[in-house]
């Protein structure tokens, strides 16, 4: 569950170029956002076509998170709110399907791994 935990965190991280990076309809999710409870920062930005998010800042790294960590996302507008693909986890080499959902300055992340069937969800919160 940690590692799906640290996908998370780490979805604001990586994505096929959204938004005003480039994918057309999606919702704009590049920028630093914070966990809504105060565990982690990211910062989502261009990593050559794609999009990544990389942990800048973690509260607790016993929990298998670590500052530096990067999540390489490939994601699709699925409507004008929401972006759906996959997420690559470089460091654990893993992959997971991914879901998010833009309302203002909020983020809803979800990642599943092993098929949709061990998923979690996290909300975020646009750092100015």
């Amino acid at each position: 569950m940690r590692i799906l935990a640290l996908a998370l965190v780490l979805v604001g991280s990586a994505i096929v170029v959204a938004g005003k990076a480039g994918a057309g309809d999606g919702p704009t999710i590049t920028g630093d956002w914070s966990r809504n409870d105060g565990g982690s920062r990211i910062s989502i930005g261009p990593c050559g076509a794609l999009l990544c998010a990389v942990n800048t800042w973690i509260r607790d790294p016993a929990e298998g998170e670590l500052v530096g960590d990067r999540l390489v996302l490939a994601l699709q507008p699925r409507d004008p709110g929401a972006l759906a693909g996959e997420g690559f986890d470089e460091r654990r080499k893993l992959r997971y399907s991914l879901l998010i959902s833009v309302s203002g300055n909020a983020m809803t992340t979800q990642g599943c791994l092993v098929s949709g069937v061990l998923c979690k969800s996290l909300r975020w919160i646009r750092v100015r």
